[in-house]
């Protein structure tokens, strides 16, 4: 199989299912922002209690 019949097939399987693609965009997209909302948390709590 070359590559343009592997992105062939993969552009054929997210249009029959949209919504299960949709749904795990949409898990990547929340799971990244929270990552990063606490990684700003944790950054902010050693900023404004500095250690002795």
């Amino acid at each position: 199989m070359n590559i343009i019949e592997s992105v062939t097939m993969a552009g054929r399987t997210l249009l029959s299912n949209r919504l299960r693609s949709a749904l795990t965009m949409l898990g990547i997209v929340i799971g990244n922002a929270s990552v990063i909302a606490m990684i700003g948390v944790g950054e902010a709590g050693q900023s404004t209690f500095p250690s002795n």
